[in-house]
């Protein structure tokens, strides 16, 4: 059988990862271990995609920087190929400070990557897909959101089912909710995926037939068509929880929550966010 193809539309950015050794101590300095490379949430998934053995595309923006020459080389050697505008301007970068228990807190500067406009997108870029994978913080702002829905349709059109990573719960209390679960129910997806938190601030019924709720070491609930299963997280020693998520999201489009939970663990148990 042929690989499945995932099409991911959302940030590239320049990921730096900070595990602390202890508590940040104020004015003054703390022992940690550093990483540097790409991230955002739709690269990360495309990656971790590609890592398991899809077809991975990449659809958003980048600046033309010395930051977006990097992201894409990196990004590229993964086996991801980039989709989208490269116009001047500066390559967005998140910091994620991660906690002696692996936990993480991250500061995101997004850069250039909300720019993406429906005028930006080529119908080509998703023929053949499979999945659509968008994330959450594309339907934050404009005209990323705008983009989102109409690649949707564009997706849709060649048979692709559209899957949403809800991305963040602040983001989404702070955009409103009312308008939020609306731009979502605009893409008619068939899988949503999100925290426990993020689920609980949409607002009205949800608009996908198959809902996976995401609890960290307490495993996950997928929700059906009216049927409810619950499966428990992989049993590892975390060291960093960056990017859990979208490997789960990967290994879900790709082969199942099996697949999933395989990849999210495989993901923790390692500094960073990509395979």
């Amino acid at each position: 059988m042929s690989p499945p193809v995932i099409c991911t539309l959302g940030d590239l950015l320049l990921d730096v990862i900070v595990r602390l050794a202890g508590p940040l101590a104020g004015d003054d300095d703390t022992p940690a271990e550093t990483r540097t490379g790409a991230g955002g949430q739709a690269a990360n998934v495309a990656a971790w995609a590609a890592d398991l053995g899809a077809e991975a595309r990449f659809v958003g923006r980048r600046g033309d920087d010395a930051g977006g020459r990097l992201l894409a080389h990196e990004l590229g050697a993964r086996g991801v190929q980039l989709l989208g505008p490269t116009p001047a301007g500066r390559s967005g970068v998140v910091v994620s400070l991660v906690d002696p228990a692996g936990g993480r807190s991250m500061a995101s500067d997004r850069g250039v990557c909300p720019d993406l406009a429906p005028e930006d997108l080529e119908p080509a870029w998703f023929e053949g897909c499979d999945w659509l994978h968008v994330a959450g913080y594309s339907l934050l702002r404009s005209p990323i959101a705008a983009a989102s829905t109409l690649a949707a349709r564009l997706a849709r059109a060649g048979g692709a089912r559209v899957s949403v990573d809800l991305s963040t719960w602040t983001g989404i209390r702070d955009a409103g909710a009312a308008r939020f679960t609306a731009l979502l129910r605009s893409l008619e997806p068939d899988l949503v995926l999100g925290t426990e938190r993020e689920l609980a601030v949409l607002e009205g019924p949800r608009p996908a037939a198959e809902w996976v709720s995401k609890r960290g070491a307490d495993g996950i609930v997928v929700t059906s068509e009216g049927d409810v299963r619950e499966l428990a997280a992989r049993r590892v020693a975390a060291i960093d929880t960056t990017g859990a998520g979208d490997a789960f999201a990967a290994g879900y489009l790709v082969g199942g929550p099996e697949l999933a939970l395989d990849a999210a663990a495989r993901c923790v148990q390692t500094v960073g966010a990509m395979p």
